[in-house]
């Protein structure tokens, strides 16, 4: 199992358990994802951090003084 962390701006879009697609989306030099209907981005990953899968899991949803962070897990 592989875990990526996703920066979303409001609380109360996601709940702990939902299956959601994964967007890829590529920079000159690297690649970040967006979770389901832009409820949150991930960090920029370089090539060798590809992620193959298409959907993940929602495992947890963290508040924090910089916003919320959402943890995803994905069958890799």
């Amino acid at each position: 199992m592989r875990q990526m962390e996703f920066k979303m701006e409001r609380q109360g879009l996601l709940k702990i358990g939902e299956i959601l697609p994964i967007t890829e989306g590529k920079l000159p030099s690297s690649y970040y994802y967006t979770l389901g209907k832009a409820y949150a981005m991930s960090a920029n990953y370089r090539a060798n951090e590809r992620l193959k899968s298409k959907e993940g899991k929602v495992v947890n949803i963290e508040e924090t003084p910089k916003g919320y962070f959402v943890t995803v897990e994905f069958d890799e």
